[in-house]
């Protein structure tokens, strides 16, 4: 992409601060549930998932009444839209929209389907000796707290897989397109065209509330469902 003082093109902010904030801290806090719960740090390891538990809430109600570009109707895009952004793939020239396109869009949705479906099986998991368990446990017997065990496993190597393919991604349009992904989420801010209008970002209220939502959720799981 040609630099941002050139003729016709414009910085553009396009990411606000909670959306880059998650998506760096979920990155370190998966990387750190692999290594507490392969070194046998279960508290850490259950406190790392109650945390994603808080910041997936977040972008949950983030991307239904967060700014523009956080929002999932502004991504989420249907399957025609989808065909046409893939048919242009191998273009050198890089998209001008702001946020993510349209492959993109669903591939954040997967991501965070599959995150919901980790850190909700982990909070029926039961270990093989029954000692360790997530807060719900307790409402499952056994067997099935050792089946979401198993699953809960099952989807963290399916998470990888996606984590990979999305790395490649960011790869292919840095090599092929000349498109840094990366540097719009530590920034915020995309050269685009001058024409590309300002977004649309969210007031404090709504990070407010959204803030108390999530910790109260967080909360309220990591304590089995009890209020108090």
């Amino acid at each position: 992409m040609a630099a941002a003082g050139a003729e016709g093109l414009k910085p553009v902010r396009v990411w606000d601060w909670p959306v880059r904030l998650i998506h760096w801290t979920l990155v370190l806090l998966i990387a750190f549930s692999w290594w507490s719960a392969e070194n046998d740090h279960l508290g850490w390891h259950r406190l790392s998932g109650y945390t994603i538990i808080g910041l997936l809430t977040f972008r949950l109600y983030w991307g239904l009444a967060g700014s523009q570009t956080a929002r999932f109707g502004a991504f989420v895009k249907g399957p025609g839209e989808v065909l046409t952004y893939a048919r242009g793939l191998f273009g050198r020239r890089p998209a001008d929209g702001v946020g993510h396109n349209a492959l993109g869009g669903w591939s954040v949705l997967a991501m965070l389907t599959l995150l919901v479906a980790q850190v909700s099986l982990g909070l029926f998991a039961v270990d093989t000796d029954g000692l360790e368990s997530g807060p719900f446990s307790a409402y499952v017997d056994f067997h099935t707290g050792r089946v979401a065990a198993h699953w809960h496993h099952v989807v963290f190597n399916l998470l990888l897989a996606l984590i990979a393919l999305h790395v490649a991604a960011i790869a292919f349009y840095a090599v092929v397109k000349r498109d840094n992904l990366v540097g719009p989420m530590l920034t915020g801010f995309r050269t685009l065209p001058a024409s590309t209008p300002p977004v649309r970002f969210a007031p404090f209220w709504k990070l407010a509330l959204g803030i108390v939502i999530a910790a109260g959720v967080a909360v309220v799981l990591s304590r089995g469902g009890r209020l108090l």
